[in-house]
């Protein structure tokens, strides 16, 4: 039986970024949100910047990495999502944040919806891992809640898995989610075996938080973003963390 650990939570500030972009006059601002975040007890921040820049901006990365180091150094983390295009993998090695969660959308993709085909992608994917964990970056790759995908991921020379969570989030949202929920214990028990630590994200809200982290005592980290945002709306950004780090908890 796996010793339940505390579970962190890295708030990602995409839909911020979005808002932002609607108009040129800089608020919100990115880094601001940050650090009400960070004051309210969220543990990491998270950024997923895509090609086209219609949320996270290249400079939001490097001034949110500033911000970390310059007044948070080694107590808040950064997590850089991302598709390991050459460009992309520069931007981790100028920034070197403490994680880099890899994922295989395509840059025209709305959300990330799937996880690695490493039956596909295994073999590409070993060097990637291996020149960012050269470069002292914790690797994790985004994966379906599929045993063979966790497999995959360790033989890629993985840190940490983030299993995807859509299907568990819809399952929960029909009232018909347990078999889901056991097929994802199943999983983090699998990743803990080979020496992977936990990760999950995507679609994860104080509705169904709880019973996932009951289930995977193991849980190493929750990325949220999208929900976090809208409930920020009604409660504010620090009481929309304290009730996700209540739900954690």
């Amino acid at each position: 039986m796996n010793q339940r650990i505390d579970t962190k939570l890295s708030v990602n500030l995409n839909k911020v970024a979005l808002l932002r972009n609607q108009r040129d006059v800089g608020y919100p601002s990115v880094t601001e949100t940050a650090r009400l975040v960070i004051a309210a007890g969220a543990h990491g921040i998270t950024v997923h910047p895509r090609p086209d820049e219609r949320h996270i901006r290249r400079s939001d990365v490097h001034d949110l990495a500033a911000l970390l180091r310059n007044e948070y150094a080694g107590r808040i983390e950064f997590n850089i999502e991302g598709n390991p295009t050459e460009a992309f993998l520069e931007l981790l090695l100028d920034v070197r944040p403490d994680q880099a969660t890899l994922v295989p959308d395509a840059p025209d993709q709305r959300t990330s919806d799937h996880g690695w085909d490493f039956e596909a992608d295994g073999e590409r994917l070993k060097p990637i891992v291996a020149r960012l964990k050269n470069a002292g970056i914790r690797v994790s790759l985004f994966v379906d809640p599929e045993i063979d995908a966790v497999r995959g991921a360790a033989e890629a020379g993985a840190d940490r898995i983030e299993l995807y969570t859509e299907p568990y989030a819809a399952a929960y949202a029909r009232g018909e989610y347990l078999d889901v929920l056991h097929t994802y214990a199943e999983c983090a028990r699998e990743a803990a075996r080979l020496g992977l630590g936990v990760n999950a994200g995507h679609d994860l809200n104080l509705d169904n938080l709880p019973r996932l982290r009951d289930a995977l005592p193991m849980l190493a980290e929750v990325s949220i973003g999208h929900a976090i945002t809208a409930d920020a709306l009604r409660i504010g950004f620090p009481g929309a963390v304290e009730a996700y780090l209540a739900a954690l908890r």
